[in-house]
Formats: C-alpha cells, sequence, structure tokens
C-alpha cells in the first residue's frame, strides 16, 4: 500500500510540474505574439526609413512591425494620441510640441533621425560663388521654413541676419546685410521645386526636393540644420519607458541603422548625438 501511495504521489508531482511547464510556455507564446510596433510615417522618405531601416532591425528583435501611410501631417499625430499607432514618424520637434499643446494631447519625442535638409536649387549658376548681383531667389513664405532658408543664406555668406533677433524667428526684415542685391519672392513651400526653373534659385525644404525627385546631392549648398528642425520618432509620454520605444531607440543608435542611412538616404542630415565622437 505505500508503495501504491508513493507511486501515485510522484506521478501526481509529475503531471503538475508538466502543466506548469504547459503554462509558462504559452505564457511565453503570449508575450512572442504581443510583440509588435504599429508606425505612422507620411508618404515619401520617412515611410521608406520605416520600411527599409527601422522594420528590419527591429524584426530581428523579434518584433512584428506595420507602417501606416498618411498623406497630410495632423492624422499621424491624431492616430497616435487614439492609440491608433505605437509611434509616428514625420515631424520635428518644434511642430511636435506646438501641435501637442495646441491639441491637448501628451506626446514626446524618443530620438531625432537623419533629416533631410533644405538645399539651394538653381539651373543657373553652379555654385553659390556664381550666384550674381539681383539674382532672384524663391523662398518660402511660412516662418519656420524662411528663417531656415535665411540662415542657410547666411552660412553661404550671400546675406548677414541681425545679431538682435533669435536666428530661429529672422524673417525678411532682420536681413541687415545683402551684398549681392538679391531679390525674393516668397511662396507657398510647396510650390518651391518648380520655380527652379523660373527664377535664378530656389532654397527648397528637403521633403519637397524629395517629393519633387530631386537629388538632394545637386543642390548648390545643403543647410546646417538644427536639431530641433530634424525629424523625430514620435510616441505617447506614457510609452517613453516603454519596451518597445527602449527598443525604437536602440535600433536607430546602431551602426546597422546608420549604414543603412548611408546607403539609402544619401544626403540627409544626422542629428548631433550621431555625428559626436
Amino acid at each position: 500500500m505505500k508503495k501504491a501511495l508513493i507511486s501515485i504521489t510522484a506521478l501526481l508531482c509529475i503531471l503538475l510540474l508538466a502543466a506548469c511547464g504547459n503554462e509558462d510556455s504559452g505564457a511565453g507564446d503570449n508575450e512572442d505574439e504581443s510583440k509588435s510596433i504599429k508606425f505612422g510615417a507620411t508618404v515619401g522618405p520617412y515611410s521608406d526609413m520605416v520600411t527599409k531601416a527601422l522594420a528590419p532591425l527591429l524584426e530581428e528583435k523579434g518584433y512584428e512591425v506595420e507602417n501606416q501611410e498618411f498623406t497630410d501631417y495632423v492624422q499621424p499625430n491624431n492616430a497616435l494620441s487614439r492609440g491608433d499607432i505605437d509611434a509616428n514618424l514625420f515631424q520635428h520637434t518644434i511642430y511636435l510640441e506646438a501641435f501637442a499643446e495646441e491639441n491637448e494631447m501628451d506626446l514626446s519625442s524618443v530620438i531625432a533621425v537623419p533629416t533631410a535638409p533644405m538645399g539651394l536649387y538653381s539651373n543657373t549658376f553652379a555654385t553659390t560663388d556664381e550666384i550674381a548681383e539681383g539674382s532672384t531667389i524663391a523662398i518660402a513664405n511660412d516662418p519656420t521654413n524662411l528663417s531656415r532658408t535665411l540662415l542657410m543664406l547666411q552660412d553661404q555668406g550671400l546675406i548677414t541676419i541681425s545679431k538682435e533677433v533669435d536666428p530661429l524667428k529672422a524673417s525678411l526684415k532682420d536681413i541687415v546685410e545683402n551684398p549681392k542685391n538679391l531679390e525674393f519672392v516668397e511662396v507657398e513651400a510647396g510650390q518651391l521645386p518648380r520655380l527652379v526653373d523660373s527664377e535664378d534659385a530656389a532654397a527648397v525644404p528637403g521633403n519637397f526636393a524629395l517629393a519633387a525627385d530631386m537629388d538632394l546631392l545637386d543642390a548648390l549648398a545643403l543647410e546646417e540644420m538644427p536639431d530641433n528642425y530634424r525629424n523625430v520618432v514620435a510616441v505617447n509620454t506614457d510609452d517613453l519607458d516603454a519596451q518597445f520605444a527602449k527598443d525604437i531607440k536602440e535600433v536607430i543608435e546602431s551602426d546597422e541603422f546608420e549604414q543603412i542611412i548611408d546607403e539609402e538616404f544619401q544626403g540627409f542630415g544626422k542629428p548631433g548625438w550621431m555625428t559626436e565622437e
């Protein structure tokens, strides 16, 4: 009888341990199934950055990555705030902070990524030194792109901006030196690629240049972009410490990501953290 009881007890213990093992295995499977990230990005280079650079590297970490494309600069943040997507990539820090405040959203940047810079393009001149007296330059009429344009032109020695003004808020009235008496034609930023043909030069933001199939490396000059104008991966602030956000940051900081950028996104300006030794 004792032997029978011992055998039954041992059998029950084995069955119990096996059941626990199956439960643990099932929990692990559920975790793997839920390891997914849904991105949102505007159609064009940043959607390409998700699919060509971020997704493959995150998949190596065991994530299933989906990318939803948007055609405007409003819906990606709305979708993020609603929880329809986990992260988005399309906007710089200044836009993100202003949009979040205006729409009472709690969104935060995870990390800045390489971004297509504004460029000065011309079919008339081959270098900035060749730009002649009285030449016309088409520039964006919105405050953000206008200030970036003026900074780029100042870096090229074509104009000087007053030291009395915040350079990120500079406008045409803040130009104190214009040695070549350049004339400026203000238009909506989206029209600038077409004005490369009709004006002596045009300062075209990177996203519009790429949308018009322009080669960034064809520019006479590319802007030295301040980091707060570089695009960022954004998430809901509550997710900043989530593992998926940490893994996105780790992937972007990897040598493999930078190699893909160098191969697939030539001309994109790298954020400060990537160029620091």
